[in-house]
């Protein structure tokens, strides 16, 4: 039907076309000739519409049966469908199932994933701490076991296997064992010149590492850097290094050790004796110093000299009694001079002397000889206790200067910084324990010198009673005998 309209517009558009180009015929020739093409075009018209009109029953045909197919592939599709619908719902349901099945599992995986972190966290850590075991040991500089693969744990390098942990087990086994182990060693250490030397090495446990070469004896540090032995730079005392070498030449069964774990041993490296800190006292330390050398020569000149005037006075004594009953008084004069040196000897020879004259003369005699004995026994007693009285004083002053540098010290720079304060500190305290060091010594011998002092004036004193007891006596008993040989 289309078509014949579009043959129809073609025909109209022909005509107006012929129209407009012979504008001048003839009006009649004109309507016979579109007559006859008028009737050219129905005829052809007709034409086509029959072709059509067929073409049309054809195709509605041709529909007809493939609409026939269409619907039995749409029954097809539809079964097809349904039988995928129920399909879909089997694996749904199947999916639903595995789903609950993954999340389940998943749970699962979680919980154990959770649980080889911390299993792994857990032997990281111990890795960790067997390695600082293991570097901080004594028993690190003799063990031939690498600590490597512990650091590469520990540091998160490497995942633990059960390889791992069986070693990690072992060394620590071996570790504890050795740790309470005494052993003798012999190997190379560094010695307190810097240099390698083959020494005997002593091991008690984890504790206390000893050496003993041809020149010395002492104690050990470690290194956990370089896996070696290093000799303190100070000997301890000479009754520990006895006490070592004995221990491993087996004479003893004990010996020092640093239950410390080296703490006591470098407090030992550190420690400064008196007189290394001595300078750091100031200028206040050498006057002390003096003083301390004048009251040591005050005290050995007179301990020298209380010495040297010691005397058996009563076996002396002894002997001028009976010398004295015999009236051998020459021979006590003698005997006197023969202990010449002595205070005692000299003042009962002055008492011989006047031993004839009346007990009062006599007494006042034998008190200027002990008076004359008196001054060379207190000589330089008075200085001593002087010097014993300013050290302190001396450490006192020192005390009070450094405090004065501490606190200008304070003044310009604040207190940030303790080290700039320590020089005033050391040099207060230091003063001060010098100057009581000297004093404390020096007063117990002033005190000790004149309780000898007074010892031997009060020997002295009762020797000469004892000799004008004995000189009387003597007189009476002559006197007595005298008259008994008068006749009557």
């Amino acid at each position: 039907m289309k078509k014949t309209t579009g043959i129809l517009f073609l025909a109209l558009l022909l005509l107006f076309s012929s129209l407009a180009v012979s504008a001048g015929e003839d009006m009649r020739e004109m309507q016979i000739r579109a007559r006859q093409e008028k009737q050219m075009l129905l005829e052809k018209a007709k034409q086509e519409k029959a072709a059509a009109e067929k073409e049309a029953a054809e195709a509605r045909e041709r529909i007809l049966r493939d609409r026939e197919t269409l619907e039995n592939a749409i029954a097809e599709l539809e079964k097809n469908n349904r039988r995928h619908e129920e399909r879909i719902d089997s694996l749904s349901s199947e999916l639903a199932g595995l789903s609950e099945k993954e999340n389940q599992l998943d749970q699962k995986i979680g919980e154990t994933d959770s649980m080889v972190r911390e299993l792994v966290g857990a032997i990281r850590v111990n890795a960790k701490d067997i390695a600082a075991l293991f570097n901080d040991s004594l028993q690190h500089a003799f063990a031939s076991e690498e600590t490597v693969f512990l650091e590469s744990i520990a540091d998160q390098g490497e995942f633990p296997g059960m390889a791992d942990v069986r070693m990690m087990a072992d060394m620590l086994i071996k570790e504890i064992r050795l740790s309470g182990s005494v052993r003798l060693e012999n190997g190379f250490i560094i010695d307190r010149s810097g240099r390698e030397t083959d020494a005997e090495i002593l091991l008690i446990g984890n504790f206390t590492a000893a050496y003993r070469t041809d020149d010395e004896t002492g104690f050990l540090n470690h290194s956990s850097a370089g896996k070696r032995l290093f000799a303190l730079s100070r000997l301890p005392s000479g009754r520990m290094q006895g006490q070592i070498a004995d221990y491993m030449d087996g004479k003893s069964e004990a010996v020092p050790m640093d239950i410390s774990r080296g703490g006591a041993l470098r407090q030992l490296t550190h420690e400064l004796r008196l007189w290394e800190q001595v300078p750091k006292g100031g200028p206040i330390v050498w006057p002390i110093l003096i003083i301390l050398g004048l009251g040591m020569a005050i005290i050995v000149e007179r301990l020298l000299f209380l010495v040297r005037k010691r005397f058996d006075s009563e076996g002396f004594m002894r002997q001028i009694d009976a010398l004295v009953k015999e009236g051998k008084f020459e021979e006590c004069r003698l005997a006197c001079d023969g202990h010449g040196k002595k205070p005692v000897a000299r003042v009962v020879g002055a008492g011989l002397a006047c031993c004839q004259m009346p007990r009062e003369e006599m007494e006042n005699a034998l008190q200027e000889a002990i008076l004359r004995e008196i001054p060379p026994m207190e000589r330089f007693l008075s200085t001593l206790g002087m010097l014993a009285a300013i050290a302190p004083l001396l450490g006192l002053l020192g005390t009070v200067t450094g405090m004065i540098n501490t606190f200008h010290v304070i003044t310009l720079y604040g207190t940030g910084d303790p080290r700039m304060m320590s020089g005033g500190i050391s040099e207060a305290l230091v003063t001060t324990m010098l100057g009581l060091a000297v004093a404390i010594p020096m007063l117990m011998a002033h005190t000790w010198l004149n309780r000898a002092v007074d010892r031997n004036i009060s020997e002295m004193e009762e020797k000469a009673v004892t000799l004008v007891n004995i000189a009387h006596a003597n007189r009476e008993t002559n006197h007595n005998h005298h008259d008994h040989e008068q006749p009557v």
